[in-house]
């Protein structure tokens, strides 16, 4: 397990996608490691495309490897833990300077995906799926 040191400034945002919480500081180190739930990155996300859509925003905002990322996340799927990493970096580095705002909006990481799942209704399996009609 890898610790995170807490007397340095960070820069902190919150992102949310379905049913996942990702709380995130961004140091100012040059790469330093990136920490998810207490284990690196390669650890907790071992698959390639899920690393991709975490580190867009740097991407985007031409700042790869130039901050040590620490996150807590917490509720719903790998995939959809990994969009909230991604929206609560891109809130970060909004917090950090404020002119990557425009890049990171174009890209869409800035707006919130408000879909959820639909809740269940009576009378019906599931949202929408009604019981099978038999004719006699």
């Amino acid at each position: 397990m890898v610790q995170a040191a807490t007397s340095q400034e960070y820069y902190y945002g919150t992102g949310k996608r379905k049913t996942s919480i990702a709380k995130v500081k961004i140091y100012l180190d040059d790469n330093g490691p990136f920490i998810v739930n207490g284990k690196t990155i390669e650890e907790y996300f071992d698959y390639k495309p899920w690393r991709d859509i975490i580190v867009e925003p740097f991407r985007t905002s031409d700042t790869v490897n130039r901050f040590r990322v620490v996150v807590k996340v917490l509720g719903g799927g790998v995939h959809s833990q990994a969009e909230a990493i991604r929206h609560g970096i891109a809130r970060a580095l909004v917090v950090y300077d404020e002119n990557n705002k425009p890049a990171l909006r174009r890209a869409g990481f800035i707006t919130r995906d408000a879909r959820i799942k639909e809740s269940k209704k009576y009378g019906l399996k599931r949202a929408r799926r009604a019981p099978q009609y038999t004719k006699r």
